[in-house]
């Protein structure tokens, strides 16, 4: 009993230490940082339900009283976590600060990489964002997820496989950087069950961005990039910039001079908690699957801080809307023309406004002051909008507009006039006497720019259009070639649904096939088959070599081409196994040298699955015999030979179905993406992550692989099996 009494009586101690810990913080910083990033703004905004009482409109010493609390937190936070300013006053990594529209981009888009020369086209990349949106000082490309894990090639892998290997890559990023773009790669430190690297990760990836000559890069998943990477950067004599995607410890700031902001919206403005404790430190809000871009971009805009323009998500188009992309494209002008204002320690957020709805920040530096205006409301705004301090000499200018304002002086005080559109923006400027030269030539910009309302630019968004690739028929055959199975004629309901990991049920996600009008996930069509035949088993190593033999194949994008042959041939015992490190090209090839062709979708699966639905090729349950045994270490293993797993076969004889090496099929394509449909599976499951390749072992479904270039599309696991027509 008495220990109890003692155990409480030190717990209620610990209550009170922790009681007055929490004394000592702010009151609207009610989030911790684990949970939220954001602070609260004035409780007065929140507009009450008429049973919850009348609605008090914030006064100004409302406002006051909110800021000395905030401040007095900032101030005493900065102590408790140790912030250390020195790398945001590093000149190696200033352009940090002037990142406001960053752009993550698939390296697979066909606007960054042709594929049909085989050339990077940075130049169409970033122009056509000019056009659409105004621009970006930042990217982030995309190399590895989500096809990740399709075989045992790490983060690093996936970039050597880029066309032109890193010469190639470090040409592309000088490309970026004539047009003063800088560059970012992930990290994904998930990425566990794939090969080794021979090094730790600090030193193994710092290493490959300085060879590329990267700027930085974007911690995937990561609350936090870890010290140990700007020290392994830093120890190379290289400043490279970390943006963690989560959420970060305050004391992280110290050297993340970067994040990433995915914030719960709401009608109320909040301020980032990290830019309050450090206002030099630059978020861009990543919204990625938001059909509307106004929160974000009100948010940023209000924040003094960027967007990450997401539209090419793992190959599913997201793109902004006309009015989002004129919204970012005036956002952006403005930001970047008063950037030195915008990490200004001095930051007043909540700056008192008159109309409801209505939120703006004050952004003093060296006695001038620029105010980012957001309007909330769905409606316009028009009228008197805030009250100024006056003084002899002060000029005020309505930066959105481009126009100087005159000040209203009553009894009252003195008070700005003009509009802000419904889910607008505004923007003023206070100096005392001229507006310098730079800020007269962003004045002339925006009033070119804003003659035209937001309001008449569509916000409609659009899914963009897919199509599937012809495959042109074979001379048709009358009956069975060696080696291939007669699939009859017959009813087959084809119902199929692709495994991407994200994406929900929306529109766009996976594919289009001919009779739908958008690609989806979920797939369901009666189909009447025609006879056809189709091989028994994958193409063997042997078979590919006669093709080779034939031929004299050579691919111009010979990159990883047989990697697993040696002076032009497969390793001793190998002819019967499946030919892999072909690509879609490669199969392509060698089926028209057969006099073949790679099946439809529909007709692999029909050949799997017969005519009665089953899940897998042998029946509805899993059966361990009639498959390789999966393995889970961090190599790929040779696939098994051909015909070891009878037990797997279909009910037409169709043996290698399911988890022996995944097999090429269809391609579909849109503006941006390529992408072709692999079915099967193979034996290689990487562990310790959700986010590798999935495995589709089950007839209902199928893997999405977005392709690049020959060489970067070639995998240990994949091969190819070919059909022909039947007459």
């Amino acid at each position: 009993m008495k220990a109890m009494r003692r155990g409480g009586a030190i717990l209620a101690a610990m209550l009170a230490l922790a009681g007055g810990a929490r004394g000592q913080d702010t009151q609207y910083s009610t989030f911790p940082w684990f949970k939220q990033n954001m602070i609260l703004g004035p409780r007065c905004h929140a507009y009450p339900e008429p049973w919850e009482g009348p609605f008090s409109p914030c006064t100004e010493a409302d406002q006051k009283a909110w800021l000395a609390d905030v401040t007095r937190w900032r101030a005493e936070r900065r102590i408790r976590v140790g912030l250390d300013p020195a790398r945001y006053e590093d000149p190696r990594l200033a352009w940090t600060q002037g990142t406001f529209m960053q752009a993550q981009a698939m390296m697979e888009d066909r606007y960054l990489y042709d594929p049909a020369t085989g050339r990077y086209t940075v130049d169409r990349y970033l122009d056509d964002l000019i056009e659409r949106f105004g621009g970006v000082d930042a990217v982030l490309l995309w190399p590895d997820y989500p096809n990740l894990g399709v075989d045992a090639r790490n983060q690093i892998d996936m970039v050597h496989a880029l066309p032109g290997g890193v010469e190639g890559v470090k040409g592309m990023i000088a490309d970026f950087h004539k047009r003063g773009v800088r560059v970012l790669f992930p990290m994904m430190m998930w990425d566990q069950g794939t090969r080794d690297p021979g090094a730790p990760w600090p030193q193994a990836l710092t290493r490959l961005m300085i060879e590329i000559g990267a700027d930085g890069m974007n911690g995937d998943t990561q609350d936090g990039v870890p010290l140990a990477f700007s020290l392994a950067a830093e120890r190379q004599g290289k400043a490279l910039a970390f943006q963690p995607e989560g959420v970060v410890h305050d004391e992280q700031l110290s050297w993340n001079v970067m994040s990433w902001g995915q914030y719960d919206f709401g009608f109320v403005p909040k301020v980032d908690r990290y830019r309050w404790l450090e206002p030099r430190h630059k978020v861009n809000i990543s919204d990625r699957w938001a059909r509307s871009k106004t929160d974000d971009l009100q948010y940023a805009f209000f924040n003094g801080e960027g967007w990450e323009s997401w539209e090419n998500v793992w190959g599913i188009w997201n793109g902004i809307t006309p009015r989002d992309g004129e919204a970012t494209r005036r956002v952006a002008t403005i930001e970047r023309g008063v950037a030195a204002f915008l990490s200004s320690p001095g930051w007043e957020p909540f700056f008192p406004m008159v109309r409801f709805g209505v939120f703006a920040s004050r952004w003093p530096r060296d006695g001038r002051d620029v105010f980012t205006i957001v309007n909330r409301n769905e409606y316009d705004v028009d009228g008197r909008q805030m009250k100024v301090a006056d003084a002899a000499g002060r000029r005020w200018f309505d930066l959105y507009h481009g126009v100087e304002l005159t000040p209203e002086r009553d009894a009252t005080g003195t008070w700005l006039s003009f509009p802000v559109e419904a889910k607008g923006y505004g923007a003023v400027l206070a100096v005392d006497g001229e507006p310098d030269a730079a800020q007269r030539a962003l004045m002339a910009r925006m009033k070119a720019m804003t003659a035209r309302p937001l309001a008449s630019y569509s916000a409609e968004w659009t899914h963009l259009p897919q199509q599937m690739v012809e495959v042109a028929p074979t001379r048709p055959a009358a009956a069975a070639p060696e080696g291939m199975v007669e699939i009859p004629a017959g009813t087959f309901r084809f119902v199929v649904r692709g495994l991407e990991v994200e994406g929900a049920n929306g529109v766009g996600v996976d594919v289009a096939y001919p009779w739908e009008t958008s690609p989806r996930r979920f797939h369901d069509r009666q189909m009447a088959m025609k006879r056809f035949f189709i091989d028994r088993t994958p193409v063997t190593n042997a078979q590919f070599k006669a093709f080779l033999n034939a031929t004299r194949y050579r691919p111009a994008d010979d990159f990883n081409f047989l990697k697993d042959w040696t002076n032009g041939t497969y390793p001793q015992g190998w002819a019967d196994r499946p030919v892999t490190w072909v690509s879609l090209e490669d199969a392509r090839a060698y089926a028209a040298w057969a006099g073949k062709r790679l099946p439809r979708e529909w007709e692999w699966q029909y050949a799997a699955q017969g005519t009665d639905g089953r899940a897998y090729p042998w029946g509805e349950t899993w059966n361990p015999a009639a498959a390789p045994e999966p393995a889970r270490g961090r190599a790929v293993d040779p696939p098994a030979p051909v015909g070891t797993h009878p037990a797997g076969a279909s009910p037409f004889g169709v043996q290698d179905l399911v988890g022996t090496v995944w097999q090429w099929t269809d391609e579909h394509r849109d503006d941006h993406t390529r992408a072709a449909i692999l079915r099967g599976g193979s034996a290689y499951q990487p562990q310790g992550s959700i986010w590798y390749f999935p495995q589709a072992y089950r007839n209902d479904q199928h893997g999405k692989l977005l392709l690049m270039s020959p060489g970067k599309d070639r995998a240990a696991t994949i091969g190819f099996r070919c059909v022909m027509d039947a007459n």
